[in-house]
């Protein structure tokens, strides 16, 4: 009878542990003409564009922003290079998620709770 009692605590703390490592785990989508990309990720995007300088002659040469050829750029937001909207698909990204995304403010946040 004890054994089973210790089993079915033992059992709940698992369930337990195991809901609270799922709920940490869940993350904020942005969703923006076709993207769909995690907050964190817009958040990155932030600190590069604030602190890398690319060379004078990788700007002339591209068309796509320069944040596109950061070698820390996160991968979900690479697909966005691509467009020929990419510089204000980022600055759009950068508005919304400045704009109180955690909390669901703006429609194009998912996730948030």
């Amino acid at each position: 009878m004890a054994s089973r009692a210790v089993s079915g605590y033992l059992l709940c703390a698992v369930a337990l542990v195991f809901l609270m490592l799922l709920q940490g785990t869940q993350s904020v989508y942005i969703q923006y003409q076709g993207f769909q990309v995690q907050l964190k990720s817009v958040k990155k995007l932030n600190d590069l564009v604030g602190q890398w300088v690319p060379s004078p002659g990788l700007q002339d040469q591209s068309p796509q922003p320069s944040v596109c050829h950061h070698p820390a750029l996160p991968l979900d937001l690479r697909p966005i290079c691509a467009s020929k909207d990419a510089a204000s698909i980022f600055q759009a990204l950068r508005t919304i998620a400045n704009d109180d995304c955690e909390l669901c403010v703006n429609v194009a946040c998912t996730g948030c709770s």
